[in-house]
């Protein structure tokens, strides 16, 4: 009888092993993908991040990106332990498991903050900017994240092109005549932006706040679609290791 228990707790330990083993795989993919979506953020999306007010967005990428990163060493943590069977390893992984998920937690909260608010942010802040500190002296990475927000997005001013009519550059001498900036332009060649027919600049409804909107909105969402999944896939990994904790104490005592 008691030869068949032994066997018994053996076949358990060598099932949950090779469960936790499967799930720690998808796990460190998972840690793959959070830091892929983080680093494609700030290095694909950041021209538009000098519009944004305040750095919560960034600072969203940047969680996901240590998360990530902590995800895969984890996950060689986890092979490691696993193979050997060390419940002090184990216990590690377990506790670098609750950290992440508690990282995952904080850039969450921050993410949805920031939704609330994107809105507001964007109507006050874009059009201020546009107003104030597009081409003016010291703030060439305004302007270069303004032209490419009216260019990648097809649209010109923050709610219409009429916007920039209050712009100090538009209403100074060096804007030579033109009523739009030239990246407002279809087809953007030196001061196209003289002529603002709906033939030769982009006229759409809502302007770029609309259109950046919903960019970050979507990519909010995408962040928040793969932290939970991560996180779902944490939960699991918690609990098989718990269970193969317990198993390889009763096993060996």
């Amino acid at each position: 009888m008691a030869h068949y228990k032994a066997e018994q707790d053996d076949w358990l330990i060598v099932y949950l092993k090779y469960l936790l083993f499967v799930f720690n795989f998808f796990f460190w993919v998972g840690g793959a993908a959070v830091m892929a979506v983080g680093v494609w953020t700030l290095v694909e999306k950041s021209g538009y991040l000098s519009v944004l007010a305040s750095s919560t967005f960034a600072a969203s990428a940047y969680i996901l990106i240590f998360a990530g990163a902590l995800v895969m060493v984890t996950g060689f943590l986890g092979f490691g332990a696993i193979i050997r069977e060390d419940r002090g390893c184990l216990s590690t992984y377990f506790c670098l498991l609750l950290v992440i998920f508690l990282v995952e937690l904080v850039a969450g909260v921050l993410a949805h903050m920031y939704y609330q608010r994107l809105s507001d942010e964007l109507k006050q802040h874009l059009t201020r900017t546009l107003a104030e500190n597009y081409r003016q002296p010291g703030a060439a990475h305004i302007t270069a994240s303004v032209d490419r927000l009216q260019q990648d997005f097809k649209c010109c001013g923050s709610n219409s092109s009429a916007d920039w009519q209050h712009s100090t550059y538009i209403l100074s001498r060096e804007a030579e005549g033109r009523r739009v900036p030239d990246s407002c332009c279809k087809t953007v060649v030196v001061r196209c932006g003289q002529r603002a027919h709906p033939s030769n600049i982009y006229k759409v409804e809502g302007g770029c706040i609309t259109k950046l909107e919903q960019f970050l909105a979507d990519h909010l969402l995408l962040m928040g679609a793969v932290g939970i999944g991560v996180a779902c896939l944490q939960i699991c990994g918690m609990v098989l290791t718990c269970c193969l904790q317990r198993r390889l104490q009763l096993h060996f005592y």
